[in-house]
């Protein structure tokens, strides 16, 4: 985590040891919630080991993946972190997951006492904003076979690691439809 964190170049050296001062480790067994609908978000995780998948239910209660998290990234429900409302989404766990949390009460505190810390956590929040708009507009823009495509461009890693059915919904398609695609891109 620390490597990352001055990987920005934003936080002294200080600063980040006083974040890992905050740090409680928790970890997930493959299958478990980080969070689940219903709940307040009440904590930041960093993604030490493992990935996680972000979904909601459909009004037709089918699951809709929308995000994949693995290590050296942040993970929360943001929306109800910032609003200390419930959450619509559930995070679970895919593997094995070790995490480190940071309490909201801890991150204002934080935010409190240096400037770096409002650029910091304003420069993931921008960056989370940029890749949740191109997703999409992935989604909204693209064909099927141009989201796979770009899937096996910038995340060839999911095919390997991830269960096609919930790439298939990750993608917006039904897993039968998905497995037409990859034959066409396999021959």
């Amino acid at each position: 985590m620390r490597n990352y964190l001055e990987s920005f170049n934003i936080l002294t050296s200080d600063e980040i040891d006083l974040f890992e001062s905050k740090v409680v480790s928790k970890k997930l067994k493959k299958g478990d919630f980080y969070i689940k609908e219903g709940k307040i978000s009440k904590e930041i995780a960093f993604v030490v080991s493992g990935m996680l998948r972000s979904f909601y239910y459909s009004s037709s209660e089918e699951e809709v993946t929308y995000c994949f998290t693995f290590s050296n990234y942040f993970l929360s429900a943001y929306s109800s972190f910032l609003s200390q409302t419930k959450t619509v989404e559930n995070i679970q766990a895919l593997s094995d997951i070790e995490l480190l949390c940071v309490s909201r009460e801890e991150i204002l505190k934080l935010e409190e006492s240096s400037s770096n810390w409002l650029k910091f956590f304003k420069f993931i929040a921008e960056q989370e904003y940029i890749r949740m708009e191109k997703r999409i507009f992935l989604l909204q823009k693209e064909s099927a076979e141009k989201r796979y495509e770009d899937l096996l461009a910038n995340h060839p890693e999911f095919l390997q690691l991830i269960p096609l059915s919930y790439l298939s919904s990750y993608l917006g398609i039904t897993p039968r439809h998905l497995s037409r695609i990859r034959k066409v891109f396999s021959n």
